[in-house]
């Protein structure tokens, strides 16, 4: 690859002849200031949920009507991540990414402060604004600050804390409940995000895309009441006696789904820009990935439950258990590149992407009677592969995106992301709820958890379909893989 392709690709502005260039930071650095933020915004995002009865209390409302405190933050991701590539674009990724930083550090803080529920939810909207910006614009800035053949490393040390959060959210929000008050959840975040945007200002170079007409207005309002929608319907799904209103939410989903496409086909730039779908590894990239997340988006939420209710395992138990899948990730960061480089992405994904799932088809098998440290290692082994799939997604689904659409790529792809990781939760409560309604069960039991992970672990096995797709060549540059 000639150096003017490879400046293209990664969003490095050329320099004459003999120039001095200022040295870049190392990409490790660079990964882990943008890491920081995104484990901030993860952790955030798990950590609450075992919060909410102790809010409820101190607030004076009922348990359940604290859902709205977890909903109003999925509706600011939904609205705002198809708008962040034209936002960085317009205004600097650094800018934009170092505001999102401060907005969701605010958000934090005005959630710690909050006297009353109507409060709360107005703050995590304020912080979903800067989540949803951290996210995407995150991602584009280091595919902007580093150089190809460090992107496989790069990303590494990048999805590891992204990985780690979900876990380890619950056990964390329950040590702090049960030592400390609730309020310590958000104010956790307040060191972490000063110290992100200090280091934002100091080491990630700014960059800015070129303008590509008027804003999309009309299709921004369309995509968030579908991602919306969609993203509320997929959670209310995991909840007893919200079925109906789930259904109703993803039927308005899909309708106005619908009219933004239709929408989007007249428009010379929309918002979520469909046309990448037909750039190859991009495409292969999202479908393999979207039916790899049904697993991953499903097994927070069932293996947590099915350990505490079947297993008779406490809160921190079952999270002391858990972890060990993030322990796997962080063994990833180490291997990902040398297993890319001798067998190439499509090989890799395959392979790893059977092993991967077929792994997590075991916790169907899990008994109480089986010694911890067995399933300890499974979901060490479980946690490796998935870390490294999701990090050769994340890489090859940009190998054939020029710098200009690199914005609306990393938009398009933290948009499906998203939505894919909440409807795994929604398959595994609705392969829960079904096999409990089928055995006639008022309570989840074993089995009916056994059928939940056969299920969610069967629609990821058909992302091999799409793996076996990708060219032999795919990222060959990036991995160093000669097919």
């Amino acid at each position: 690859m000639s150096d003017q392709t490879c400046q293209v690709a990664t969003g490095q502005p050329s320099a004459p002849i003999g120039t001095t260039l200022k040295p870049a930071p190392n990409f490790r650095l660079i990964a882990l200031i943008i890491a920081s933020a995104m484990f901030m915004e993860q952790l955030d995002a798990t950590v609450l949920a075992t919060a909410l009865p102790t809010m409820a209390r101190d607030f004076g409302v009922s348990p359940p009507s604290m859902s709205i405190a977890l909903t109003s933050y999925l509706l600011s991701l939904a609205i705002f991540i198809p708008a962040s590539g034209r936002v960085a674009d317009r205004f600097g990724s650094r800018t934009v990414f170092r505001t999102a930083i401060a907005v969701f550090t605010l958000g934090s803080i005005l959630c710690a402060q909050a006297p009353n529920l109507t409060f709360l939810v107005f703050a995590r909207l304020i912080q979903g604004l800067g989540g949803a910006m951290m996210m995407p614009v995150g991602r584009l800035v280091l595919m902007r600050s580093v150089q190809r053949k460090d992107f496989v490393a790069a990303m590494s040390w990048l999805l590891v804390p992204a990985l780690i959060g979900p876990i380890l959210g619950p056990p964390v929000g329950g040590l702090i409940v049960t030592y400390l008050d609730w309020r310590w959840i958000f104010y956790i975040n307040v060191p972490i995000g000063i110290l992100g945007f200090i280091l934002v200002s100091i080491y990630i170079e700014e960059f800015k895309g070129e303008s590509k007409g008027k804003f999309d207005t009309f299709g921004l309002f369309l995509s968030g009441v579908s991602l919306g929608s969609l993203l509320f319907g997929f959670e209310m799904s995991s909840r007893s006696g919200e079925a109906g209103t789930s259904i109703l939410l993803i039927a308005i989903g899909l309708v106005f789904g619908a009219a933004y496409l239709r929408h989007a086909r007249n428009h010379p730039s929309p918002i979520l820009d469909f046309s990448l779908m037909r750039v190859p590894s991009f495409k292969e990239s999202v479908m393999a990935g979207s039916l790899t997340r049904i697993t991953q988006g499903a097994q927070p939420f069932l293996l947590p439950l099915m350990l505490q209710l079947q297993f008779g395992l406490s809160a921190a138990s079952a999270g002391g258990i858990v972890v060990a899948t993030a322990l796997g990730s962080m063994l990833m960061k180490a291997t990902a590149g040398k297993i890319l480089r001798r067998y190439g992405f499509r090989n890799s994904l395959t392979v790893i992407g059977w092993i991967s799932t077929l792994g997590y088809a075991l916790c169907a098998f899990f008994r109480p009677d089986w010694p911890i440290w067995l399933i300890f290692t499974i979901l060490f082994f479980c946690g490796f592969f998935m870390s490294f799939q999701f990090t050769a997604y994340n890489i090859v689904a940009y190998d054939q995106i020029d710098r200009e659409r690199m914005s609306s790529a990393t938009s398009f792809y933290t948009t499906f992301q998203q939505l894919m990781l909440s409807l795994g939760i929604c398959v595994g409560a609705l392969a829960l709820n079904t096999s409990m309604l089928v055995q006639d069960h008022t309570d989840p039991k074993l089995g009916d958890f056994s059928v939940a992970f056969l299920v969610v672990t069967a629609i990821s096995l058909t992302a091999t379909i799409w793996n076996r797709r990708f060219s032999p060549n795919a990222g060959s540059d990036i991995s160093g893989h000669q097919a």
